[in-house]
């Protein structure tokens, strides 16, 4: 643990234009930590439950917590372990490595006096974080298939992401969606043109989970249609320019 101190002279190094990696590196803090605090600098004591807790409360970093429910719709998993703990899950591609860093550093702003660990897999990273609190913290969990049952937030958490629908929407980008640079060709003075342009895609089995999506990109003023896969409507396509260019100001392609 940190003192508020050393967290103040690292963000300090940070906030002279120096970047995480470089901080990391003279501080041995690593580049998770670093993100963490500037989310919340101060120090957090005990393992008590927000929600268990009378009268129920938020998680203490709310931005954090719409961003890790975006992920955890998307591509996360609770694990029940004995003793009654529960594994947080979330599959991460390690084609992205900044997703797999905004996830943990997301999961410690979360819990931050509990362990976050990374399970490489074929082709992703399982970055794990285990708690006997993560149902409290996501009632989602059921048995089952995430597309295959009823999918609603609680109005607690109707309230976080109404207050971030940035980081929500972020959230279920990084994990079910993508920025991709579609392109067409038109016929212009007899002369084949080509044409590119970028797009969003949000794709999810799941009806409530899409619905979700759309009804928070409607909040933000993001126009969208849904696209069909065959005869599954999984896909939620944003790809007018002026929706695209606030897409890309608040959340922007994977890295």
């Amino acid at each position: 643990m940190y003192d508020l101190e050393i967290r103040r002279r690292a963000l300090g190094l940070v906030a002279t234009g120096q970047s995480l990696n470089s901080v990391s590196k003279i501080t041995g803090i690593s580049r998770s930590a670093l993100r963490a605090w500037r989310v919340e600098i101060e120090p957090r004591r005990g393992h008590d439950c927000a929600r268990c807790t009378s009268p129920a409360r938020s998680p203490g970093s709310t931005a954090a917590y719409a961003y890790l429910l975006g992920l955890y719709l998307g591509d996360g998993c609770l694990s029940a372990q004995p003793r009654g703990v529960f594994a947080l899950r979330i599959a991460c591609a390690d084609s992205w490595p900044g997703l797999i860093e905004s996830c943990e550093a997301a999961i410690r702003a979360i819990h931050p006096d509990n362990a976050v660990c990374r399970v490489r897999k074929q082709g992703c990273t399982m970055v794990t974080s285990t708690s006997k609190h993560w149902p409290c913290l996501f009632p989602q969990h059921a048995p089952g298939k995430k597309h295959e049952r009823r999918i609603a937030l609680e109005s607690w958490q109707q309230e976080i992401v109404d207050a971030h629908p940035w980081e929500f929407i972020r959230g279920l980008i990084h994990s079910d969606g993508c920025r991709i640079t579609n392109w067409t060709e038109k016929v212009i003075g007899g002369e084949p043109k080509r044409y590119e342009y970028p797009r969003y895609f949000f794709t999810n089995k799941s009806d409530d989970i899409r619905a979700l999506f759309s009804d928070t990109l409607d909040k933000v003023g993001v126009e969208w249609k849904i696209t069909r896969r065959g005869e599954d409507p999984y896909n939620v396509s944003v790809a007018r320019r002026a929706s695209v260019a606030l897409m890309d100001l608040h959340v922007g392609p994977k890295y």
